[in-house]
């Protein structure tokens, strides 16, 4: 059976093909990951709006496997899968600063490891290091909390698990290390309040 999905920016349609070898999806966890992407993708169309910064989710990349022609003028796409992502999900301007973060929904409490890439654990520290500011902003369904990780905590406590250290971070070192995002109505996650505690404390060191 193919399932239909909307992809990010695109008027098209992609028609996933699955097969009886897939692992089965638990939509209860996915719809609670999208919901937290759907307001923080809310939030930042509340700060575009009100002129305090510019920050987009970055389009999903996908790999098209196969394309129907029902007619000249229409093509449709029936097969495709989604690629590895080359960075991080979001990235913007705010106050003069370059935003870049990774934003995760953990259903358990402890976030492990293999649910981030090599690769993009590096691009926020890459990001950091060259004036950016990036981290890591997750949410705790279970706790009804979310918390920003900088960068460099982040890639010290992957460092660590590479030495044979744990294998991922729990509630507690985020509630401990981290910084709680205020949750609100306008908007529904104020991540530029823990933002504007890392531009003070560059502002400070100056």
């Amino acid at each position: 059976m193919g399932k239909e999905i909307n992809y990010p920016n695109q008027s098209k349609k992609i028609f996933a093909i699955t097969t009886p070898t897939m692992p089965k999806r638990n939509y209860q966890k996915a719809n609670l990951g999208a919901n937290f992407e759907n307001q923080i993708n809310d939030s930042c169309a509340y700060y575009l709006q009100k002129g305090i910064a510019s920050i987009y989710k970055k389009p999903t990349p996908i790999q098209i496997v196969k394309v129907d022609y029902p007619s000249r003028n229409k093509a449709r796409i029936v097969e495709a899968y989604y690629k590895t992502p080359s960075t991080t999900d979001y990235n913007g301007i705010y106050q003069g600063y370059y935003i870049d973060f990774e934003a995760k929904c953990c259903h358990s409490t402890s976030f492990s490891f293999g649910h981030i890439y090599e690769h993009q654990i590096y691009h926020l520290d890459t990001v950091e290091r060259m004036g950016g500011i990036a981290f890591l902003i997750i949410e705790f369904p279970l706790k009804q909390e979310v918390y920003i990780l900088p960068s460099a905590l982040l890639k010290e406590k992957y460092l660590l698990s590479l030495q044979g250290g744990r294998k991922s971070i729990s509630y507690e070192e985020f509630k401990n290390v981290g910084y709680l995002v205020k949750k609100g109505f306008q908007p529904p996650i104020d991540f530029l309040q823990v933002v504007d505690m890392f531009i003070e404390k560059r502002n400070n060191k100056k």
